[in-house]
């Protein structure tokens, strides 16, 4: 098997002529560059749209002579810059923001061509793990370029799971307003790995049978297709657990604030509870009656009758509230 990394049409019109297998992985292609492989390959012109258009549902298309596959692999955190759009703070708990890589390849018995914008280490480490060593079949590289793509999701829900578990555990140590925003962030990922991690699990199911019976491919390898769904399987079991545990941290936020809440309110009624009868006691004898300025002349009688008076209804509260909380 040859590998190539651009056009070189001279060299795929042999490889064609003489049946020769081999894997062209383009980066970022231009407009010229997919007029060409139109030219040489003659593929589909509704394949060619969808090349050209970015963001595909995952999906396998039977054009008789080959398939069209729309794939996704993950960018490791620290693999690769996060999306432009993504803050470069994301907050308590915070991480980079997910990065998927959208592969299209065109699979057939004679040739893989592999399209992709930016580098693809999942496709990288395929490259090396080939020259290292040759791979037995032609089927056998469609199965390591599947099973490297969609291993590189494992890394990935690694790092979403220890960002869930340390966002729970400064929910329940220090629960603040600035964990919305972690909270929201985890969930649009954990939306985003489902819109592509569900549909690859379901493409697998159903058209496995159909990749191992493109016209000139070797049929050796169906025990390792199995493997990619497995794999594929797991993958998504993870991301629905990991969707249960953010609804969970989500309430467990909300419940935290709630009962923060209910101790101030707590705080604040028996604060406004004590000073009740002593604004009542303060505000009646702060009335000008005529008994009162006639015979309250020493400040004796001033605190006997009026710190007296709110002395006791503070006494005659606190029975209250006893009997009350043993009732």
């Amino acid at each position: 098997m040859r590998f190539l990394d651009h056009i070189d049409r001279g060299a795929i019109d042999q490889m064609l002529g003489r049946d020769e297998y081999f894997w062209l992985d383009l980066d970022a292609p231009s407009e010229a560059d997919v007029s060409t492989l139109d030219e040489i390959f003659h593929f589909h012109p509704l394949a060619l749209e969808d090349l050209r258009r970015k963001r595909q549902r995952p999906k396998l298309e039977d054009f008789s002579d080959y398939m069209f596959l729309v794939y996704y692999g993950a960018i490791s955190p620290g693999d690769g810059a996060p999306p432009p759009d993504a803050p470069a703070d994301a907050g308590p708990s915070g991480g980079e923001r997910i990065a998927l890589e959208e592969v299209h390849a065109f699979i057939s018995g004679g040739y893989l061509v592999t399209v992709h914008d930016g580098d693809c280490v999942a496709l990288d480490e395929v490259r090396k793990r080939l020259d290292a060593q040759a791979p037995r079949s032609e089927q056998f590289v469609v199965y390591r370029v599947l099973d490297a793509l969609t291993d590189s999701f494992f890394p990935l829900l690694e790092d979403l799971e220890d960002r869930l578990e340390r966002l729970d555990e400064e929910i329940f140590s220090r629960p603040s307003p600035d964990h919305l925003q972690p909270l929201t962030e985890l969930r649009r990922d954990l939306v985003e790995l489902g819109r592509v991690a569900t549909p690859q699990r379901d493409l697998l199911a159903r058209h496995i049978d159909d990749i191992l019976e493109v016209p000139g491919l070797q049929a050796d390898s169906r025990n390792y297709f199995r493997d990619v769904y497995d794999h594929a399987i797991r993958i998504s079991d993870q991301i629905d657990s990991y969707r249960d545990l953010l609804i969970g941290s989500r309430d467990a936020y909300l419940s935290v604030t709630s009962n923060r809440l209910n101790e101030i309110t707590k705080q604040l009624t028996v604060v406004a509870t004590i000073f009740l009868p002593l604004s009542f006691v303060v505000g009646f004898f702060g009335q000008n009656f005529g008994w009162m300025v006639r015979n309250i002349n020493s400040a004796a009688e001033f605190w006997l009758i009026g710190g007296g008076s709110m002395v006791l209804s503070l006494v005659i509260l606190w029975v209250w509230l006893r009997r009350s909380s043993y009732a």
